[in-house]
């Protein structure tokens, strides 16, 4: 299936957030219902690890009211003063969800070590904290599954991290149901133990998110793999001979694709652009995450220089090629000149009107006349006359 890009762009954008809205709503109930039941439980049953991980419940509720924000605004049309769009807003803010989520780990570290160092600090658990974990990990697991779900059909990055959020605190839930039950058991230390390996694995999550996020700020690449389809596509479309500087990078969800296509340089204008549409139209109708492609036309290879660079343009040469020809042509007699830039040289071709050669051997000798008049000018290489 072919996705057509263009006319429902801003229809698609609008149902889109209103899916990561839906989702990421349905979420923050469960984290508030949770971080509040956790957090309670806790205290009350004395048990660190159990408060530390409400925290973390209570932590998902404040990333998913950022993933709304973000999402609505990442959603918007590109415009005047942002003609790439917004995507780069759910970047961002991916990265301020990973900081975040790297603050509550160190708060937590910090209280748990001091519980450590201080054994009269040290909490003892009730089987109620043991119950609270169960239901928090059975909760979580499930939200993860619907958020990503949905991340894998919205092609959300936010809406993924935000669902290994969620299952970030289904883990620490049950490290906090074997620390609960583990200080039960008469090991009074293990509940502050388990509080710190919930910090650290939501150190682990924060830094992947905020790490990611951050090489896609600075216009990382997308993966070899990505990157391979993308080429693989281009190479199949007819007319493309070869390209070069294949560049993509990401905006949020989306993909950008810069390319140069080389085109067998006797092509029209019009046919390499044309060839340059199909290209634009099968990467954004084929390749889900692409977005938008920016193509360059090329009639040969200018990857490492430009051969044809410091050449004249059209009405310098013109001039000089016509004050050359002066003698042998009248210069209003020439019905067409067709200048081709390739190998650092201008090939000319030249259109006369029958009338100038009445006979084939006069056509030859005006054409050789021609011919060694423009080689005169260092800039022309091959002369090709022809008579209409």
């Amino acid at each position: 299936m072919i996705r057509t890009p263009g006319a429902a762009a801003t229809t698609l954008t609008e149902d889109r957030y209103r899916r990561v809205r839906k989702v990421t709503l349905v979420g923050s109930f469960v984290d508030f219902a949770l971080g509040v039941g956790k957090i309670l439980i806790g205290i009350g049953s004395h048990s660190q690890a159990l408060v530390a991980d409400g925290v973390h419940s209570l932590s998902d509720l404040g990333t998913d009211f950022l993933v709304i924000f973000a999402s609505k605004h990442a959603h918007r049309q590109a415009d005047e003063a942002h003609p790439y769009g917004h995507g780069r807003i759910e970047t961002l803010s991916t990265v301020a969800l990973g900081i975040t989520l790297l603050a509550v780990a160190a708060g937590i570290t910090y209280d748990a070590v001091r519980r450590l160092f201080e054994p009269d600090l040290l909490l003892q658990p009730g089987p109620w904290a043991l119950a609270a974990a169960a239901v928090s990990i059975l909760t979580k697991e499930a939200i993860y599954h619907y958020t990503m779900h949905a991340a894998r059909r919205l092609r959300s990055r936010l809406l993924r991290a935000n669902a290994w959020h969620s299952r970030s605190d289904a883990i620490s839930s049950v490290v906090v149901l074997l620390g609960v039950a583990g200080t039960m058991a008469g090991l009074p230390y293990l509940d502050a133990i388990a509080a710190i390996g919930v910090a650290l694995m939501i150190a682990r999550i924060a830094w992947d998110l905020s790490w990611k996020s951050a090489r896609e700020l600075i216009d990382t690449a997308l993966d070899a793999q990505e990157v391979d389809a993308i080429r693989s596509k281009i190479l199949a479309v007819d007319g493309v001979r070869e390209l070069h500087m294949l560049r993509t990078r990401r905006s949020g969800s989306d993909a950008l694709v810069d390319v140069h296509l080389l085109v067998d340089p006797t092509l029209s204008v019009s046919e390499g652009h044309q060839i340059g549409e199909m290209v634009r139209y099968r990467l954004i109708g084929e390749i889900e995450d692409v977005a938008d492609v920016t193509i360059h036309i090329d009639p040969e290879d200018d990857e490492n220089a430009s051969p044809c660079g410091k050449l004249p343009l059209r009405d310098e040469i013109l001039g000089r090629l016509r004050a050359n020809w002066q003698s042998i042509v009248d210069g209003n007699g020439i019905e067409d000149v067709t200048l081709h830039y390739l190998d650092g040289k201008i090939h000319v071709d030249v259109v006369l009107p029958l009338a100038v050669a009445t006979t084939p051997a006069q056509g030859r000798a005006v054409a050789e006349q021609l011919q060694r008049a423009a080689r005169e000018l260092d800039e022309i290489g091959d002369v090709k006359v022809f008579y209409h």
